[in-house]
């Protein structure tokens, strides 16, 4: 019992660790430009990366074809655009896949 409640203070104190971390090592430095670089640029990136990564199979794949995930795609940056709601625009464009592979 003792190991077990040893490994969760383990795993909790690992998890404030690097929740904290960058607020300790960020926190009074001011705005660097690196920092103000990644700000800017690092979320799109990791979003192309996540969308290419969902779409690798798309045109591959044998059944559905690709036209069920590029209109998902399509609406999912249409209802963005036009509403500047995240939650609203993954789910209508979640919805409009699932109705399409049906």
């Amino acid at each position: 019992m003792s190991y077990v409640l040893a490994a969760v203070a383990l795993m909790a104190l690992a998890t404030f660790a690097t929740r904290a971390a960058p607020f300790l090592l960020f926190a009074g430095a001011g705005e660097r430009p690196w920092l103000r670089f990644l700000a800017r640029y690092l979320p799109p990136a990791v979003m192309t990366v996540l969308v290419l990564y969902c779409l690798r199979d798309t045109f591959t794949s044998g059944a559905p074809g690709p036209l069920p995930a590029l209109a998902g795609v399509v609406v999912t940056v249409a209802v963005h655009l036009a509403r500047r709601n995240a939650l609203l625009s993954i789910a209508a464009g979640t919805a409009l896949h699932m109705l399409l592979l049906r």
